[in-house]
């Protein structure tokens, strides 16, 4: 007898439709799999009227290489693309992609800078006006909104204003603006103001795409604003997370925002949160098993919504749940909820890391455990801080610096300069230790030789801070006596009364003048 052969089945076959996908590409990967390399949009009246973003810009002559081509259709696999200055606007308004880059803009510019002079001149009148010319254009805080746009879309720009009548001439804005040079920045012509556009209200117009050896590849020689074609001079830009070339004109010449850094663990994040929440909510879960037969077999349900109804008004921790002995039983299922905590506040602390500031600066939480201290993760932050200070902030502040000094002066002196203020500041314990061990040090370079006591005074007199600021360095003291104690050994070592003739290597010669104090001479 023969076997009997079972029908052959057709294979499992799953379309696309069922996936949800409209169609695959040939490499697998579905349409929403694969990176749109586009350029961004551009808001209604940027441009002027008659030009229209219609390619990658000045990118049109590269295409005709093989490699660039083929760089721009497939290059691009991991889903990353430019999520535009609408949706980056939209996110500023939720916590979790606003207080990164606010807590960044403010401790850039929380405790400023201060204008020195690297010359023994004493300029103090100029740096006070060119202080106070910072403090008219108000430039600390439009430094601060400058890091916030920069933070928000990945660009920020400052526009320097010249006066309404720069403004008025278009011809005017499209031309280059020396940030060294008198010509055009003068006591007649000064720097009016400093306004901060959000880069949705410009786009870039002409720009090097052929020859990377030039200084201006990849870098806009003028802007489009509302209409109005504006020089790269006139309007600084600010990108402190830069993309490579190939991504520029994606980016709109932007970088990268904290926001879509932040993104995937702000994600995270907010599931996790939603979830816990979602947990604790329904966390336990009471079964009542009862007789379902009429309703299994297409029967009314009343009876069954009846007994449910029931059970919830009688179901109390001290009242009495009473069920049927044969066709019912009651279960309870709780979820444990013992490292529901940890499991939220890892996923929190993602969003820590990845923007590189301390959970006691972003969240307000303090380190747990036996002498636990941020101080470590403060004094990184802080460091980091500085770097990017130097690094995004210091370019433009010296041209403003420039600017302010033509404006006021007509000149510009090489010798002013600024420095970034540190963010820690020391307690009074640690600044008076500071000073004993300079003091102590200047003991020993005077009992060794190296300097003078006129020397030691005249850098002491130039500490801003000192209680000691402002000495005069040539009105040095009369020496202290053996009765004084160790100190003579300052002026002749221990012991002495006398005072050692200087050469002019080490000082010059002290005299007696008959009064409380010695002369210099």
């Amino acid at each position: 007898m023969k076997p009997k052969i079972k029908p052959r089945r057709a294979p499992l076959r799953v379309g696309n439709e069922a996936l949800g996908f409209a169609g695959l590409s040939d490499d697998g990967r579905s349409k929403e799999e694969r990176t749109v390399w586009k350029l961004p949009s551009v808001p209604p009246g940027v441009l002027p009227k008659g030009k229209t973003v219609a390619k990658l810009a000045m990118d049109q002559a590269p295409l005709l290489n093989q490699t660039y081509t083929w760089a721009l259709g497939g290059a691009w696999a991991e889903g990353l693309e430019f999520m535009g200055y609408p949706y980056l606007a939209e996110l500023t308004q939720r916590a979790e992609y606003r207080r990164p880059a606010e807590i960044l803009a403010k401790a850039m510019t929380r405790k400023w800078i201060r204008i020195t002079s690297k010359s023994e001149e004493d300029k103090s009148e100029r740096i006070k006006q060119i202080e106070d010319a910072f403090v008219a254009l108000e430039v600390q805080d439009r430094i601060k909104t400058v890091c916030e746009h920069d933070g928000f879309f990945g660009r920020a720009q400052l526009y320097l204003d010249m006066g309404d009548l720069v403004v008025e001439s278009r011809e005017e804005l499209a031309t280059p603006l020396p940030h060294t040079m008198p010509a055009k920045i003068n006591t007649n012509t000064p720097l009016q103001r400093l306004t901060p556009v959000e880069p949705i209200w410009t786009y870039p117009n002409q720009y090097n795409s052929t020859d990377p050896l030039k200084a201006n590849f990849y870098k806009p020689e003028t802007w489009f604003v509302m209409g109005k074609e504006v020089h790269r001079s006139r309007l600084l830009t600010f990108v402190s997370r830069p993309v490579p070339d190939m991504l520029k004109p994606v980016y709109a010449f932007g970088g990268l925002s904290l926001s879509q850094i932040c993104k995937p663990y702000v994600d995270n994040w907010l599931r996790t949160r939603q979830s816990v929440s979602d947990l604790i909510r329904n966390f336990s879960i009471t079964v009542l098993q009862t007789n379902m037969a009429e309703v299994l077999n297409g029967g009314a349900a009343a009876d069954l919504f009846r007994r449910a109804h029931m059970f919830n008004r009688t179901r109390d921790n001290r009242g009495l749940m009473i069920i049927d002995k044969e066709l019912e039983n009651l279960i309870n299922v709780s979820v444990p909820l013992g490292t529901l905590d940890k499991l939220q506040a890892q996923s929190q602390e993602h969003m820590a890391a990845v923007n590189g500031i301390p959970l006691i600066i972003l969240f307000a939480i303090t380190p747990t455990g036996l002498n636990a201290s941020s101080e470590s993760e403060l004094d990184v932050f802080e460091g980091w801080v500085l770097s990017q200070q130097e690094g995004f902030l210091r370019p433009h502040l010296t041209t403003i610096l420039n600017i302010v000094q033509l404006s006021k002066f007509g000149d510009i002196d090489p010798d002013i300069t600024f420095q970034f203020e540190p963010l820690s500041v020391m307690d009074i314990l640690e600044i008076a230790q500071a000073r004993k061990t300079d003091i102590e040090a200047d003991v020993a370079a005077i009992d060794a030789g190296i300097i003078s006591p006129a020397e030691s005074r005249a850098r002491i007199a130039k500490e801003e801070d000192s209680p000691y600021a402002g000495l005069d360095p040539n009105d040095l003291p009369i020496p202290p006596t053996p009765d004084d104690g160790d100190l003579g050994s300052m002026f002749g070592g221990a012991g002495s009364t006398e005072v050692p003739e200087q050469s002019p290597v080490t000082g010059p010669e002290v005299k007696p003048n008959g009064h409380d104090t010695l002369q210099l001479t």
